[in-house]
């Protein structure tokens, strides 16, 4: 993520510096460097930043199905899938471990590379 993206989703929530601060956990000052490009955005920063959009971004709960069957994932997949295990087939991006294409990545990094090109992140990103 880089520090326009991240002043986007902060003017998409509508939060002041002040509160996306207290919202993230982090002082101002940080807020402050993420959006000047002065410090790069932590993944758990980044990672609390999306989740947070995703529950905006469906503000009336309506039922999103779940990944695996948006995506047609195999049942073999399925068995080992920690988003299938705890039943976050709308947070399968959030969850760490998770084997999209056949694969768990093994890292943050390399998890959102394939989630930013993915059908069921978009949907609950637009615009980001």
């Amino acid at each position: 993520m880089d520090n326009i993206q991240f002043k986007g989703i902060r003017a998409r929530l509508g939060k002041t510096q002040k509160q996306m601060a207290q919202l993230l956990g982090v002082s101002i000052k940080a807020i402050h460097s993420y959006e000047q490009g002065w410090r790069k955005i932590p993944h758990h920063v980044e990672r609390q930043l999306f989740f947070l959009v995703s529950r905006v971004s469906n503000p009336e709960g309506d039922q999103i199905p779940p990944c695996w069957e948006i995506l047609n994932c195999p049942e073999d997949r399925l068995e080992n899938c920690p988003a299938r295990e705890f039943n976050t087939g709308d947070l399968c991006w959030f969850i760490n471990g998770t084997c999209c294409n056949g694969h768990v990545h093994d890292s943050w990094e390399k998890k959102m590379e394939e989630c930013r090109r993915c059908e069921v992140f978009l949907t609950q990103m637009k615009g980001v």
